[in-house]
């Protein structure tokens, strides 16, 4: 339990800095590509570092390519989702070719007729900005580089990273180049991420990307990394506060919650459990001594009465209730090695079991689980109990313990043995 607390405690320290202590920051009614609002701005980001608790910010900014814009040909197909946003003038769509047939179509509103062309949808290729690279700023939980390296993103330089199907479909490769704001931009790696939306993607330095779109200074989006999700609120209170109306800004303290709330409960119980332990020992060491002393009168009223004083004696016994507990100290500690982790990873999971299905119990839960939790509660899974020197000298601090406390009473006892009484007795 010793081993279990110690480990636990360490790993929610370890997920309290790296999961759940983000602040999602985006302008005020936008969401990606839809919706509107103006771009926030790195000048106001700048005083977002400057917050209480917050250790980084990190700043991306998306745009679309299109024909209009690059020689580019997207890697997704627009299939039925796409195209059904055909009778909009939205960006991406592109006139068909000079010998595609025109559908003639009669006005039932009006007189006479009206002829319409045919319009297909060739989703856009985004392209991405940011300040840092990570996994988010491909789209993915994860990033290979099948050929070729990543950028520096603080260099202003017209280079690229390009997902693998993107890279494919336009027969790129590293030291390729192709065309995007009338500027040639040349391939510096091939990124996979195992998402085929995010494979279908540029990236680029925010400098560069600013520059080339003509977006100096604009941001559509930026990420706060807070110190512990202990400070997550008020890290977005001063930040909301700081922004004003102009950004939306939101957490995950739920999902970070999620993650540490089995750990914690298994904290709980390791703690209780021990608590537990030592009172057990304590007592069983009581009964033992208790015994020993009731047993040994005649020999502790002799030792008395050929002037062994009550500390003396007392310390016999102690000395013999420290060796009994160091004993068993020995073997717990063995058993304690080769029981700790399978021990910790029952509870862990146990733990997690349970509290995945009381929040998968609401409509959409299970959706929720894996959707937003599910990283986190996989990463709470994965403790590893380390049995340290820390860990040894609280054993041996608690067996200690267990001795004072267990020998307390047969000591007071053997203060009142009189030897003119014990002889007696025998």
């Amino acid at each position: 339990m010793l081993v279990a607390r110690a480990s636990v405690s360490t790993k929610i320290e370890s997920v309290k800095s790296s999961i759940g202590n983000t602040i999602t920051i985006s302008p005020a009614g936008s969401r990606g590509f839809e919706g509107g609002g103006e771009p926030l701005t790195s000048e106001q980001l700048a005083g977002v570092a400057k917050v209480d608790h917050v250790t980084s910010v990190t700043q991306t900014l998306s745009d679309r390519l299109t024909s209009t814009n690059t020689n580019l040909v997207s890697a997704i197909e627009a299939g039925s989702l796409g195209n059904r946003q055909a009778g909009n003038n939205g960006v991406g769509f592109q006139a068909p070719p000079a010998d595609m047939p025109i559908r003639n179509e009669t006005s039932t509103s009006g007189t006479g007729s009206s002829t319409q062309i045919t319009r297909t949808f060739t989703p856009p290729v985004t392209i991405t900005g940011a300040s840092v690279l990570s996994t988010t700023t491909y789209g993915g939980d994860s990033i290979t580089y099948t050929s070729g390296e990543a950028i520096d993103v603080s260099k202003d330089e017209d280079v690229a990273v390009v997902g693998k199907a993107l890279a494919e479909k336009n027969n790129l490769s590293v030291g390729s180049t192709f065309t995007a704001y009338g500027k040639m931009i040349t391939v510096k790696g091939v990124y996979d991420t195992g998402n085929t939306f995010s494979n279908n993607g540029v990236i680029m330095s925010l400098s560069s990307l600013q520059r080339l779109s003509g977006q100096t200074g604009q941001v559509t989006s930026a990420t706060a990394t807070v110190d512990s999700i202990d400070n997550i609120d008020s890290a977005t209170t001063a930040i909301e506060t700081a922004l004003g109306d102009t950004a939306d800004v939101t957490n995950n303290q739920e999902s970070a919650k999620q993650a540490v709330e089995p750990l914690e409960s298994v904290k709980t119980i390791s703690t209780f459990s021990l608590i537990g332990a030592v009172i057990a020992g304590a007592v069983i060491i009581l009964l033992t001594m208790v015994m020993i002393v009731r047993e040994r009168r005649r020999e502790i009223g002799v030792y008395k009465a050929i002037g062994a004083s009550n500390i003396r004696i007392m310390f016999q016994f102690i000395s013999e209730a420290l060796t009994l507990t160091v004993l068993a100290m020995i073997v717990g500690l063995i058993i304690g090695v080769a029981a700790a982790n399978p021990l910790t990873k029952v509870l862990v999971n146990n733990s997690s079991t349970s509290t995945t299905q009381t929040v998968q119990g609401g409509p959409g839960g299970a959706r929720f689980v894996r959707g937003v939790g599910g990283n986190a509660l996989s990463s709470a899974r994965s403790v590893q109990a380390d049995v340290g020197l820390d860990i040894v000298a609280y054993g041996v601090g608690a067996a200690a313990l267990i001795a004072v406390l267990g020998s307390a009473l047969p000591a007071l006892m053997i203060s009142k043995v009189r030897p003119a009484e014990v002889m007696r007795a025998e």
